[in-house]
Parts: structure tokens; sequence; C-alpha cells
């Protein structure tokens, strides 16, 4: 494990149009992976601060839930059309991406900024690359493959009561699930509020997501993971159900 010892893995639950975001952190340890830190951030300069104290010196992996590479105009990037393809049965599908939409200039700014911190894009690399990436993700696929499930946990949307029930089955599934993959995550999870305002919680809960997804891309690359789209137009990293395999120490 020594080898590994300086790798990072971040998760960023993007806001789109300059909200908050949530923000985790996770490392590797002897036994596997721990969660480190979560929080949630509003100013973007305050954010890449964050990213950059966490990744430290070492290798890291910023998973990332928002676009990051946009060429096309109008329509749609051929990475989601791609992943709409295979999920939109399990109610997964992504949103339309293009230089048109009113978020496109911060996403594409934020990932600019995190180029000028080092973090070149890595849709290309390969199993624990030292370095520092980041990728596109995107959680609602990531969870229908990591946790084998008929469709998506449904906790954006509808009333308050139907979103904080959802939002307790997800944290059920991360706590019970996470533990036993490979590669382990060691991980304690933000309560759901019985009352007042969701997002934040949810925000944090997603980041922890996108912050796994880093850590299995690392480990796996392209052998259990994929990848959507390419790194010229837009591309996503999801990890493959196939390839999740319980029990096993990370890394091996």
């Amino acid at each position: 494990m020594s080898t590994f010892s300086t790798a990072v893995f971040l998760g960023v639950d993007l806001g789109w149009y300059g909200k908050p975001s949530g923000l985790a952190s996770i490392a590797i340890n002897r036994e596997g992976l721990s969660l480190r830190n979560v929080t949630r951030l509003e100013d973007t300069d305050d954010i890449l601060r964050w990213i950059k104290a966490e990744a430290g010196s070492g290798s890291a992996v910023v998973g990332v839930d928002a676009p990051l590479v946009i060429r096309n105009r109008t329509g749609i990037r051929d990475a989601e059309r791609e992943l709409n393809r295979e999920f939109r049965r399990f109610h997964a599908g992504c949103h339309a991406a293009n230089l048109g939409r009113p978020f496109a200039r911060n996403v594409l700014s934020f990932s600019r900024r995190l180029t000028a911190l080092g973090f070149c894009h890595g849709a290309e690399m390969t199993a624990q690359q030292d370095g520092r990436f980041q990728i596109e993700v995107h959680p609602h696929a990531a969870t229908v493959n990591l946790f084998d499930l008929p469709r998506i946990v449904k906790y954006k949307r509808g009333r308050r009561a139907e979103r904080a029930k959802e939002l307790n089955r997800l944290r059920e599934l991360m706590l019970s699930c996470l533990p036993l993959l490979d590669p382990a995550l060691s991980l304690w999870l933000p309560s759901v509020p019985n009352t007042g305002n969701l997002k934040p919680v949810e925000d944090e809960i997603d980041a922890v997501l996108c912050a796994y997804i880093a850590a299995h891309w690392w480990f796996w690359a392209t052998q259990r993971n994929r990848v959507y789209g390419c790194c010229g137009t837009g591309y996503i990293v999801v990890p493959e159900r196939k390839g999740i395999q319980l029990g096993q120490p990370p890394g091996r």
C-alpha cells in the first residue's frame, strides 16, 4: 500500500449555475479507502483552495458531476447520447450539454481552473497512474451499476417527504455497500434532517459518490469502468456493473 500513500480522491457535486457545491475527499489507508472530509462551499475560489489543500502534493483524481468538455454549440454531446442509450431504461439519462446552455460558461471555467492547478483530463489515464486528473462523472448511472439497481434512487424531485425517504435510502445503500466493494470505502455520511432544506445534505452525499467514482477510476481505469464519449468532445466515466467485485482488498 505504500505506493499509493499519497493518492487522494476528490468529489465535486458542482453547482452548475454558481450555487453551492458539495465536496468530499477520500484517502488511502492500510485497510482500503476512508472518507476524510465532507463540506459544502459556494465561492469558486474557496472551492479551488479546498481542492488544492485536500489534494496535497501527490497523485489525485477529482470527480466532477458537471460537463467538463463541451464543443458542440447546440444539441447533445456524443457522451450523453451514448450514456442515455444505455441508462435511460434505469431513468438515469443525462441533461443535454452544449455551448448555448446557460450553465456552460460556469462549468467550463471551473474545468479550466482545475487544469491551471495541474489537473489534466483523465479520460485516457491508466490504472493507478501517477499524476493529477479531473474526470466528469454521473452519480445516477454509477449508483445503478455499483448497487445493482433496477432504476435510480429518486431523491432529486417531488415532495419533501418522498425526497427525504429516497435520500435516506441512498444513504443506507452507500453505508452498507461501499465498504464491500473493491476498492472498499470506510465512510460516514451526514444524517437526513427530519425538517428543513434537504439540499445541503444531498449535495454532500452526492460529493461522496463523486469521490468514490474517482477512486474506482484510479484503481481500475477501463478494466472496470466505461468511458462514454471522448476527451475531445466530452466524456463521462461510469463504473461497470459487471466489473464490481465484493470482498476483495483494494488494488488486487
